[in-house]
């Protein structure tokens, strides 16, 4: 038995993935409909910079097969606010703005945080102590995205750990990769492609993130990654969701394509 493996990439709406990825001539307001059936999830940027509608939530449900799964970026205004209570507020509102409308193709929440935001404890405990952990019976769940050095501390881990929310896994980039698994599912983001590689890179980093992503599933914790505690976690199946991000973001859809085919042998 494994969990589920979703792969995909960072938005759908890319001016150079219409000379490399669509079809020619095919209509911008169709690509979401080809990407999803290309691809097994998508994470949503746009949620990132603008609150989007209800009606926008159920439009990008409805053009996508069944199975399919959106992550989703939540605010910047949440994630940069100096206190956990200033915070709630923001996340109150982004969950009373429609993500809901996703249904059963809402897949985990993505807490990104800037580079520069370092590690509070105190703040950090408040923040996760505010994220909803059901919603109308459905349960959610959260991934957050640290990029400080300072992150790279055990104690995160255990907070982390103790809230059940997922430490982002930062492969192959400049932000600390930390490896612990901490949530019921493991969110993914690798970040290495390169322009002059076909596939995005080559075919040992393929094997290797295929091999991560099998893996996760099955409910083991690849032994060549970095960990900061020794604590193993039960050996059960964990749904996983692996992005194609940043990079050369031309070459993703393949790299995610190529990603697919592997983990689906």
């Amino acid at each position: 038995m494994a969990g589920e493996i979703y792969i995909g990439v960072g938005g759908w709406t890319y001016a150079p993935w219409r000379d490399s990825f669509y079809p020619a001539g095919l209509p911008h307001k169709r690509e979401l409909e080809y990407a999803s059936r290309k691809l097994t999830s998508i994470e949503i940027n746009a949620t990132y910079y603008r609150t989007q509608s209800a009606a926008s939530f159920a439009k990008w449900r409805d053009e996508t097969p069944e199975h399919f799964i959106f992550s989703v970026k939540a605010p910047r205004f949440a994630v940069m606010l100096k206190t956990a209570t200033e915070a709630g507020e923001s996340i109150e509102r982004f969950f009373n703005s429609g993500v809901m409308e996703l249904s059963d193709k809402l897949g985990p929440i993505l807490w990104q945080f800037l580079p520069t935001k370092t590690f509070d404890v105190e703040f950090f405990d408040g923040f996760l102590s505010q994220l909803p952990k059901d919603i109308g019976g459905r349960t959610l769940m959260h991934a957050i995205e640290a990029r400080h050095d300072s992150f790279k501390t055990a104690e995160f881990v255990a907070l982390a750990r103790r809230h059940g929310v997922a430490i982002v896994i930062a492969g192959d980039s400049k932000y600390p990769l930390v490896a612990d698994l901490t949530a019921p599912f493991v969110y993914a983001r690798f970040m290495g492609t390169r322009p002059d590689a076909p596939l995005g890179c080559d075919d040992k980093a393929l094997a290797r993130w295929a091999s991560y992503a099998r893996q996760w599933a099955e409910g083991s914790a690849p032994a060549e990654l970095p960990y900061l505690t020794q604590h193993k976690p039960k050996k059960t199946p964990r749904e996983v969701f692996l992005y194609v991000i940043s990079g050369a973001k031309e070459r993703n859809p393949s790299a995610a394509m190529a990603l697919i085919e592997r983990t689906s042998n």
